[in-house]
């Protein structure tokens, strides 16, 4: 994990080395200014000596502008250590992510990713610089002051080590039983982040419905099972206070009463025992930044995991070496393919098929059909448990993934539009795109009417989620994007459900007038949508049930037969219903 977090580092080397070496300056100052104090004490106030005094005083005034200078440009470097770090994290996440596949994805919610992003990236950003400064500060001034109060007073200074006994016991208390915690807090972070995501997502439904207050209470739920993990992960870390003031009063009170009878007995100096009382400020003080870093790095921790969880993964597909970088045709050949979402079931279950370049084939099936899945398989979203899927001739596998997914144009099921104006969607199909291209596109698909009447035309502002487009209209646009990519193979997945029967032929027509050497892949609910298909694919429960024409089917697929049926039956009675 260290090592995975660590090398993210990079261009922040050399202030991640540069925080330490200033911090170890002020340190050394810091150290020797008490030694500087007993000096004028005895040399300079106790024998009336003024000169020894500004002598003294003026070293010791230098020494504190050292100090503070080296503080300042730790804190400096520091910050930008931590920062660039985070920064970097961030940047190696994202784009980690970016190469996953769909079942890379489907081991992380939306929610735990962006927790991992924000809220845990942060928490490393603190500890990581409390680690280039405390962590540096903290021993080494303990060192320092243990080693200075021993050359004073080897007797008092085993004052401070029964203190360091007691205060380890109880940090190792802590740290141990607040780990576990924190990480429950960060599940429940991304449980948290879940409900807002999704309520905010579907603000629509939860309004149209008057669910606000089931949604309230759901958010209630998952925010107060975070405040009750954190308040026992606190109640522990708040024992550290305690801890360390008994331990620091402990200490004084020893060194006082021990002093007192030294200074008597004179074996001590009035002088070495104020330096003793600084040095057991400092050693407590830096008692306490190593609790505090226990309980910073106790916290971090489970975050850095979840961090590392994220970029130690690696992509179930890629490319293989010397692989194809262009498709031959749209030609589509399933063989022998089974496939299953991990170690389950599987969904899809010998099918074989094969679909000539340029054919249009229209694929129906129940829910739960499997019918995204299969055509997910062509661009190579999954790969298949078992058989071969080709395209042009060529096994899935062996092409450049780029070339293979910029052959095949996909319209989701779930259509996805981006904040930014109608032609930045549009170029997402391709970056180079004229004006001329996008329009031409937008009428194949039957969007070019309705985007005129918009208020800005094509460089309307879209809103995230194309929130602010209807449903048929957003499809529209998804289909034109894709068809902007020139494809060889167009998949529709249930891309028309939205727009009417009469949008919806025209959309077709256009795809077979201007698209006639583009293998289209048509997934519909409605027959209507289908039924001109050069092909009809029927699956069910995973299975091929039919493949052949429209009327091919009539005759020969009760599946195929009774879904027709179904369909018209329910266009006459809207008919009928119609004319009374």
């Amino acid at each position: 994990m260290l090592k995975t977090l660590l090398a993210e580092v990079k261009q922040y080397k050399k202030a991640s080395v540069l925080t330490p070496i200033f911090m170890t300056g002020e340190v050394i100052m810091e150290i020797a200014i008490p030694m500087m104090m007993a000096r004028l004490i005895d040399n300079g106030v106790d024998k009336g000596d003024f000169r020894a005094v500004c002598i003294t005083g003026g070293i010791m005034a230098a020494m504190a502008f050292v100090s503070l200078a080296c503080g300042v440009l730790s804190g400096k470097y520091g910050a930008l250590a931590s920062s660039g770090f985070a920064h970097n994290l961030r940047q190696a996440m994202f784009r980690n992510i970016q190469t996953f596949s769909f079942a890379n994805l489907d081991k992380y919610s939306t929610a735990g990713l962006v927790t991992r992003m924000t809220t845990d990236v942060t928490n490393v950003q603190n500890a990581y610089q409390m680690i280039l400064r405390m962590c540096i500060r903290a021993p080494m001034m303990l060192v320092c002051a243990m080693a200075a109060a021993m050359f004073i007073s080897l007797r008092m200074s085993m004052i401070f080590v029964a203190a360091l006994v007691l205060l380890g016991i109880a940090l190792f208390f802590i740290t141990t039983h607040a780990h576990p915690i924190f990480n429950q807090v960060f599940h429940k972070y991304d449980d948290l982040n879940a409900s807002v995501q999704e309520n905010v997502n579907a603000i629509r439904v939860v309004k149209a419905y008057v669910r606000e207050a089931h949604e309230t209470e759901k958010f209630h739920s998952a925010n107060d099972s975070l405040y009750w993990l954190f308040i026992r992960a606190e109640k522990l870390i708040t024992l550290n206070a305690p801890a360390m003031q008994f331990t620091m009063y402990g200490c004084i009170l020893a060194i006082s009463w021990l002093g007192a009878h030294m200074i008597s007995a004179g074996s001590l100096t009035t002088g070495n025992l104020m330096s003793l009382f600084t040095y057991v400020m400092n050693i407590l003080m830096s008692l306490m930044m190593l609790s505090m870093i226990f309980v910073m790095i106790t916290m971090s921790r489970a975050s850095a995991e979840r961090i590392a969880e994220v970029l130690e993964e690696k992509a179930d597909l890629v490319s293989p070496a010397a692989a194809r970088q262009t498709v031959a045709d749209g030609s589509v050949d399933f063989e022998r393919v089974s496939f299953a979402y991990g170690a389950g079931k599987p969904v899809l279950q010998s099918i074989d098929l094969h679909i000539r370049p340029g054919e249009t084939v229209g694929i129906i099936g129940g829910t739960g059909s499997a019918k995204t899945s299969l055509v997910q398989l062509i661009p190579r979203l999954y790969d298949v448990t078992d058989g071969t899927v080709r395209v042009g001739g060529t096994d899935v596998r062996e092409y450049e993934l780029d070339a293979l997914r910029g052959a095949v144009a996909m319209v989701l099921q779930k259509n996805v539009l981006f904040s930014g104006t109608v032609k930045e969607n549009l170029r997402w199909g391709n970056k180079n795109a004229s004006d001329e291209e996008l329009v031409h596109a937008c009428r194949l698909a039957q969007a070019d009417e309705f985007i005129r009447t918009l208020p800005e035309g094509y460089d309307t502002y879209i809103e995230q989620g194309g929130t602010n487009v209807s449903g048929g209209q957003k499809q529209r646009l998804c289909i034109a994007r894709a068809l902007i990519k020139k494809p060889k193979i167009l998949i529709l997945d249930d891309s028309t459900s939205a727009v009417d029967t009469h949008t919806d032929a025209l959309i077709r027509d256009a795809f077979a007038e201007e698209l006639p050497e583009t293998t289209k892949l048509i997934i519909a609910q409605r027959v209507s949508s289908v039924q001109n298909a050069d092909k009809i694919l029927v699956l069910d429960e995973g299975r091929i049930a039919a493949f052949g024409t429209h009327e091919e089917l009539l005759q020969t697929s009760e599946i195929y037969r009774d879904v027709y049926k179904s369909q018209q039956k329910g266009a006459d009675d809207d008919a009928a219903a119609r004319r009374a």
